[in-house]
This record gives C-alpha cells, sequence and structure tokens, in this order.
C-alpha cells in the first residue's frame, strides 16, 4: 500500500531464462521498453470495449448510439473485436417485431489473461483474472521475507504449480501487475520508497529485479493505486461513477484515485500520498497501527489475517480504535472531496470487511455536519467489497486496462 506514494507502471522485461512463456504457448511480442498493452487497438475500439464494461450487455444499435457513430461502423468494429475473442455475442433478444432479433455483446473471458501478485503483512498472495476481469484464481501462502528476489521466485514456482495443475491456462496473456507499498522517488515509477518491513525493495529498479526470475510483461504500481483499479471495476463502482477516491489499509494508509475512469498519478507519480497526513510518530490510520494497537494491549498477533479471530474477544479494544481512525480519516475524505469531487470514497485495506463497513459509516457521520447548507451532491462512502484482494485485483486488473486506456 501506499505508506505514501503514488504508482507506476515499470520497464518490461527481457531477461531469457525463466521459460513461462514457453511452458504455456502464450503469444508474446517483442517487449518494448516499457509494458505496452499486449493488444494494440483503435480509439473506437477501445470505447466499445469501455462502454460494455460500463454499460453491461448491449446490442449494436444501442452501442451505435450510445459512441455517436453508425450502425455499418459498429458492425465492423464489433466484428474485429468478436475475431480477437474480447467480445462475445449472446442469445438473440426477442423484439416482438419483424425483422431480425438483436444480439448482445458483452466482454468476453477469452481475450487474455493475466496476474496481479503483491506481499501483505505476513503473506503473499497473486490472483489470475480473465478479460472481464472475473478472478479465475485467487491464492495466499504465508511469505514475511523483504528481498524482493525471494519474492519473484517464490512467485515462479507457485505460478509453475498453478500452471500444472489448472490447463485452462492457455491463450493470450497479457502480463503481471505487481503492487508494491511504496512512493515513487525522483519521478522514477520504477524506484521506490518501500516500507520499512519490505526494506529490500526500496530504491532499486524493481522491474529488472523481479525480471531476473520473472521474464513477461510487468506493471510495478503503488499498492493503494492498484486497490483503486480494482475497486473502480467492480459492478455498482464503474457503471455509477465517473471517479472515486481509494484509501487503502494496510503496511501503511494510502489513496488512489481514478479520475475521468483512468488513472490519476500526478506529476512524480505519487498522487494520493496521504501518508504524508501522518508522520510516522504520529498514530497511524493504517492496519499495522491496529497490530501495534493490539500488541500494546498484550494480544499475541502477527499478521493482519488473523484480525478476524480478534473482534469478538477484543471488541472493545477494537471499537475504540474504529473511532479513533475514523476522525483521522475523515480528514482526508473532506480534503480529496473537495479538490477532486469524485462520486465515491472507497474504504479499502487487509481487514475485515465488518471494520470497513463500520469505519465508512462513521466518517459519513462525522462529515456529515461539514455539508450542512450544501446542496450539490457529496460522495457516498462505501466499504470495500474486495478487502485485501482489492491490491491484487487492482495490480492484475492494470495490463487489462492497459488495453482500453489511451497512450501516455
Amino acid at each position: 500500500m501506499r505508506d505514501g506514494g503514488g504508482e507506476g507502471h515499470a520497464a518490461a522485461l527481457t531477461t531469457p531464462r525463466f521459460r513461462f512463456f514457453d511452458i504455456m504457448q502464450i503469444y508474446r511480442p517483442a517487449m518494448p521498453s516499457a509494458p505496452r498493452p499486449q493488444l494494440l487497438l483503435t480509439e473506437l475500439q477501445k470505447r466499445v470495449l469501455l462502454h460494455l464494461r460500463i454499460a453491461g450487455a448491449q446490442p449494436r444499435i444501442d452501442l451505435a448510439a450510445a459512441l455517436d457513430t453508425n450502425s455499418a461502423t459498429i458492425t465492423r468494429v464489433t466484428q474485429q473485436l468478436v475475431a480477437l475473442d474480447l467480445i462475445a455475442e449472446g442469445a438473440p433478444l426477442e423484439q416482438g417485431v419483424r425483422g431480425r432479433p438483436s444480439v448482445p455483446l458483452t466482454i468476453s473471458g477469452g481475450g487474455g489473461w493475466s496476474v496481479g501478485a503483491t506481499v501483505q503483512p505476513g503473506w503473499l498472495e497473486l490472483v489470475l483474472l480473465d478479460f472481464r476481469g472475473t478472478p479465475l484464481l485467487h491464492d495466499t501462502q504465508p511469505f514475511d521475507d523483504p528481498d524482493p528476489r525471494v519474492f519473484a521466485r517464490t512467485l515462479d514456482a507457485r505460478l509453475r504449480a498453478l500452471v500444472a495443475q489448472h490447463g485452462f491456462l492457455r491463450g493470450r496473456f497479457l502480463g503481471l501487475g505487481v503492487a508494491v507499498p511504496g512512493y515513487a522517488l525522483d519521478g522514477d515509477l520504477n524506484r521506490r520508497a518501500v516500507v520499512r518491513r519490505l526494506s529490500g525493495w526500496s530504491d532499486i529498479p524493481l522491474a529488472e529485479t523481479l525480471g531476473d526470475v520473472l521474464d513477461m510483461p510487468i506493471w510495478i504500481e503503488n499498492d493503494a493505486t492498484a486497490a483503486a483499479l480494482g475497486e473502480y471495476y467492480q459492478p455498482g463502482i464503474i457503471d455509477r461513477f465517473r471517479s472515486i477516491l481509494v484509501l487503502f489499509l494496510g503496511h501503511g494508509i494510502g489513496g488512489g484515485l481514478i479520475a475521468a475512469r483512468d488513472l490519476f498519478r500526478g506529476d512524480h507519480g505519487n498522487a494520493g500520498e496521504i501518508g504524508k497526513l501522518f508522520p510516522g510518530e504520529m498514530l497511524r490510520p493504517s492496519g499495522i497501527d491496529l497490530i501495534d494497537t493490539l500488541r500494546q494491549a498484550g494480544v499475541v498477533i502477527d499478521s493482519l489475517s488473523e484480525v478476524e479471530a480478534m473482534l469478538e474477544p477484543h471488541a472493545a479494544l477494537i471499537a475504540t480504535w474504529i473511532e479513533r481512525v475514523a476522525v483521522q480519516l475523515e480528514q482526508a475524505v473532506i480534503g480529496g472531496a473537495v479538490w477532486l469531487d469524485p462520486g465515491a470514497v472507497v474504504v479499502s485495506g487487509a481487514l475485515p470487511h465488518s471494520i470497513l463497513a463500520r469505519l465508512s459509516a462513521r466518517i459519513t457521520e462525522l462529515s456529515a455536519p461539514r455539508h450542512h447548507g450544501y446542496q450539490a451532491p457529496v460522495p457516498l462512502v462505501l466499504p470495500s467489497t474486495l478487502g485485501s484482494r482489492a491490491v491484487v485485483i487492482g495490480a492484475a486488473m492494470a495490463p487489462i486496462h492497459a488495453v482500453t486506456a489511451a497512450l501516455p
């Protein structure tokens, strides 16, 4: 997560040692110096895909109207996307009138797949998504090593095992997204100052380092930015809001921003660096801070994955922590709402959903007096439905998102 900062996609890798692609017989073009989409689409093709993600299944006639283009053009473009297996035709709809029934189009899962991975406090987490963004596999295992090379080797071994177990993972591989809890240094999105727990990741060329083991297109994302991407593509979010602010509580406290349906990173790659609001000597609204709070009360706990079991036996202590953290986060929410004017603020993190829901409700209560007399809409404060998985899902969405995103 972003104990501070923004994010970035990293340089792609060309080291030939890891033959994952050969094993999978996956389409793989020559990789440029930075990750680029494995599929190069026209702007209209991108608009069709994005519209279908937002609106759901639609027939061609509705697509043409929504995108303000003619039916012949939409027919040609959608045929191209069907040939690429990026969209699929559904069962014809009965119209009740003479003529050909309309055929709804929808995003196809077979258009490609991607991997997202990150190190949570105490475990390594990864997910495999299809082109729809639907998780194919979600996997966790204990992990607590600060060396990124160990992370890469562990991920390498796990991917090999998953490939051996699941033969359906054949087809177009779009890339690997790795979420990192740190902010970009000197505007270089590939070099980061990372939280103390992962000290070995700091100020090194991460894509090249991971590429000594993993030979594939790699996107390096700040974990809060990755979480924002994962949260945004969820039903009930992408179809309701053009912009959202995501607060992620994990190693530290971070923010991610989606503005006008795209990641907003800022000039230095560190937009959402709300960790600066809570210097290290202060109590911080983070998952690690909750662990420290429990430990100071004599509770034996090593990982955020153990918090769920602490909810009932330590309810009063956790309630006090939630109240304090809600007050802290409300300041960040108000600031973000004033500048970004998002449709929603999503409270996310490697915490049980019940804690995220209570934080969201309390932040809403605390911010209500600030809106007194204000007649325009204000952002909803919503709990994440993904929890800690928002990071890996968002990391895996990075290569998929790049397919429809405009090039910088």
